[in-house]
């Protein structure tokens, strides 16, 4: 009597694993491993000073093969900070998305890099090496240098985060209205160098 007994529970056990298993399969790892925050804010340091600010209405951390991605669907603005702690450049972006592994951020979608001189960039997408401390694109840019009176057009640009210093991989001296470049850009569907959304 008591064999058939314990074979009854061997057997109930096996069930209701393989039950948990066929259960657990059922959800991804998106639901089990997600984190939304609101409002907010986070703090770069580097060594002893805080070097960038990120703000953002909505963050969604994701985990993905051990990488935590950060994703700011509602938009993003960055605070670039120099050694005294002054404020030295601002990008501001709808879209963002941080790669932790890779030390990259994509941008997108009226991105908007500009500096205290009021110098500022219009493009597409970004993508910011936190690493190499760049901003970088290969999109259609936009560059306004009041101080200069000047106006640059081009594709591609490598500038570094307080946009002190930035090179045009390819300039126009004459360009059609930089807005329905950007349109014929976006409607082209070429947005193959910033990832979309992270299929979790």
């Amino acid at each position: 009597m008591i064999r058939i007994v314990s074979l009854i529970l061997i057997t109930l056990l096996t069930s209701c694993t393989n039950e948990v298993k066929d259960i657990d399969a059922l959800f991804t790892d998106q639901e089990l491993i997600t984190e939304v925050a609101t409002d907010v804010e986070i703090l770069y340091s580097d060594s002893s000073y805080v070097r960038v600010k990120i703000k953002a209405p909505k963050m969604i951390r994701h985990v993905e093969n051990k990488e935590n991605i950060e994703e700011f669907p509602e938009g993003v603005n960055v605070t670039f900070y120099n050694e005294a702690g002054r404020a030295q450049s601002w990008l501001e972006a709808n879209y963002a998305i941080r790669r932790e592994n890779e030390g990259n951020v994509y941008v997108k979608d009226d991105v908007l890099v500009y500096n205290k001189q009021d110098d500022k960039m219009k493009t597409l997408e970004l993508i910011w090496d936190e690493k190499e401390k760049i901003l970088k694109t290969d999109k259609p840019v936009l560059i306004m240098q009041p101080s200069l009176g000047d106006t640059l057009f081009g594709f591609g640009v490598v500038a570094n985060e307080d946009f002190s210093r930035f090179e045009i991989k390819k300039k126009m001296s004459a360009i059609k209205k930089f807005d329905g470049l950007l349109d014929e850009e976006t409607s082209g569907n070429s947005r193959s160098s910033t990832p979309e959304k992270p299929n979790l």
